[in-house]
């Protein structure tokens, strides 16, 4: 049949790309928004209960009470693990959303720093990983 004129020849699928395939930055920025959505979760949900891990400075602009922090921290985080798992499943708005999410969480763990500051500083150098990452992959 490969030798009519006009034919289409066939290929071969064994060594084709699939086409859905999630390419390993994707992957990679999928799990790293997830990872820094569960740290928030952990985080709000230690800043909620009140726990006596965190210190609490005495003259801070951005003082609030621990169990707000709390709160923020999770909204946060939930809205990570969202924008982590649209990442994964290639939604259109997923790396921008990604991308304003990495920056919100970024900015709450800078004026987190006070409170914890080992662990605001880890999940701000993922945060910013991430938001390199996803500004290289979308140009």
């Amino acid at each position: 049949m490969a030798d009519m004129p006009g034919a289409v020849p066939r290929q071969d699928t064994a060594g084709s790309r699939n086409e859905g395939a999630l390419t390993g930055p994707a992957r990679f920025l999928g799990v790293a928004l997830i990872l820094s959505g569960v740290l928030s979760v952990l985080q709000g949900i230690t800043g909620i209960a009140r726990d006596h891990l965190y210190g609490v400075p005495r003259h801070y602009e951005y003082r609030f009470d621990l169990p707000a922090w709390g709160w923020i921290h999770l909204v946060v985080g939930v809205a990570l693990l969202l924008g982590g798992i649209a990442v994964l499943r290639e939604v259109t708005w997923g790396r921008g959303a990604g991308l304003v999410l990495a920056a919100v969480s970024l900015i709450t763990q800078f004026m987190f720093i006070p409170y914890y500051p080992l662990w605001s500083i880890s999940v701000m150098t993922l945060d910013l990983v991430i938001l390199w990452a996803l500004a290289r992959l979308a140009v």
